[in-house]
Order: C-alpha cells, then sequence, then structure tokens
C-alpha cells in the first residue's frame, strides 16, 4: 500500500525509478540502514484510577432523604 502511494505521487513528476544492489549503494541514508543498536525496551505503566462518585451519589440521596430536608423540599 504504502509503495502504490509513493508510486501514484511519483507518476506527477516526470523521473526515472532504478534499483541499486545493497553493495553498490555506496550513499545508503539512515532509512536504508539496519540497526545495529537493540531498541529500547519500554515498560507500560498501568494507573488505576477510581472514582468515588457511585459513593458521593449515594450518600447524597441519603442525605436528601432525611425528615429535616424533605421537609425544606417540600414545595406543595
Amino acid at each position: 500500500m504504502r509503495q502504490r502511494r509513493w508510486l501514484e505521487l511519483l507518476s506527477d513528476y516526470d523521473c526515472d525509478i532504478r534499483y541499486h544492489m545493497r553493495k553498490a549503494n555506496v550513499v545508503a541514508d539512515a532509512l536504508s540502514r539496519k540497526e545495529r543498536d537493540k531498541p529500547l525496551r519500554v515498560r507500560a505503566l498501568v494507573m488505576t484510577i477510581s472514582l468515588n462518585l457511585p459513593k458521593q451519589i449515594l450518600e447524597a440521596q441519603i442525605k436528601a432523604l432525611k425528615p429535616k430536608n424533605l421537609k425544606k423540599e417540600d414545595v406543595g
């Protein structure tokens, strides 16, 4: 897929694409060279963040149902 996109892009230009064997390509760039260093291992850190929102909602509901708070909320 990537090569096809490059081919479509380069088809708009007047150019010749030639293959150079690995040994003949003396001016190899960084993209065509293999990595000599081992890649770093990354250890994922997992954090679990728990909200106590359900507990806060329950406490607010219990507080709202107390008799003194029901009298304040009585509209009728």
